[in-house]
């Protein structure tokens, strides 16, 4: 479908987006904008998200609180020693800090307590599970001027007039619904399969993460998957994933056993479930991306130290120009 026609399909309709992630946002200023506050297009959402009115929180680069070295020393990982333990233990308050000057921002930004969006999870647990968007500009001043309305509720059904959200006695008046809500990677990616023996192979020990390295099955051979796992760039992460996988068929290096495989894989999940909070079934690095790539870059044979210098090595983000090479 194309601009224009999208265009006119929004046009002079009653719309009601379901979710509230970036594409959900960005359909609903659209509608906005659109057909302004006569007919108004109404959010429907589960769960209140930390949506970004900026990536620089009381002008602070979020990247410098958890794209580098330093923040990730704040975070247990998986396969640490001691002494890294220790550490992620001892910081654990700048840790809280960190996550409590995104909160503080977008609440006070986004005028959040005002709309009652304020939501009961911290931010750490949603940039640990990819749950993060940029807020559309001026997107609250739209629900202000009742172009957009905010609709909480768990479940709804359709009827004549619309649908009808749980609780409420009087249905949302609905030209047009569109589901904004995404998909589920794990089930799109078990269902590639038709024998059953591989599908509950995809679904190890009903993990968010069957892959080694999140790249190669350690039971299904000649298989690799780049793209399942999500990270604040997914076409960065997935090319150091391509990276390693080229190393591999080229014979730079082997792949443990599978026992090892498998181990490593729990250890991954344990770490990612324990930062997630209630979003466990979303496969997402965040908050470990250089603990990742580390990995990658030893795997290969690279220096994983990819900055000169101790403190630009601790204390600057990490990005794709760090690895253009060896």
């Amino acid at each position: 479908m194309d601009s224009d026609t999208a265009s006119n399909l929004i046009k002079d309709k009653r719309v009601t987006v379901v979710g509230f992630q970036k594409s959900a946002l960005d359909l609903a200023m659209e509608c906005a904008n659109a057909n302004g506050p006569n007919k108004p297009c109404t959010v429907l959402y589960k769960t209140e998200h930390w949506n970004l009115p900026s990536h620089h929180p009381w002008g602070i680069p979020l990247s410098f609180l958890y794209m580098n070295r330093f923040a990730e020393l704040l975070i247990h990982k998986p396969g640490e020693g001691f002494f890294l333990y220790l550490l992620a233990v001892l910081l654990s308050p700048i840790r809280w800090l960190f996550s409590k000057i995104v909160e503080t921002y977008v609440i006070r930004k986004n005028r959040l307590a005002k709309y009652g969006m304020v939501p009961t999870h911290s931010f750490l647990q949603s940039i640990s599970a990819c749950f993060i968007a940029t807020l559309p500009e001026k997107f609250y001043d739209k629900v202000d001027e009742g172009s957009i309305i905010l609709k909480k509720s768990q479940s709804f059904c359709f009827c004549e007039e619309g649908i009808m959200i749980e609780g409420a006695t009087e249905p949302i008046c609905s030209d047009l619904v569109i589901f904004a809500t995404g998909y589920r990677g794990d089930q799109k990616l078990k269902e590639i399969f038709t024998s059953t023996t591989l599908r509950d192979y995809m679904t190890f020990h009903n993990s968010m993460i069957s892959l080694y390295r999140l790249c190669v099955h350690p039971r299904i051979p000649q298989l690799a998957v780049v793209g399942f796992t999500e990270s604040t760039s997914n076409l960065f992460t997935s090319e150091m994933r391509c990276r390693w996988l080229a190393e591999f068929m080229d014979g730079t290096f082997k792949l443990p056993s599978i026992k090892e495989m498998e181990n490593d894989i729990a250890k991954w999940e344990k770490t990612l479930k324990h930062y997630s909070g209630p979003f466990v079934k979303r496969a997402c690095i965040a908050i470990l991306h250089i603990w990742y790539c580390d990995q990658l870059c030893k795997d290969i044979g690279w220096n994983p130290r990819r900055k000169k210098g101790f403190f630009a090595d601790l204390f600057l983000p990490y990005g794709p120009l760090d690895y253009v090479s060896p």
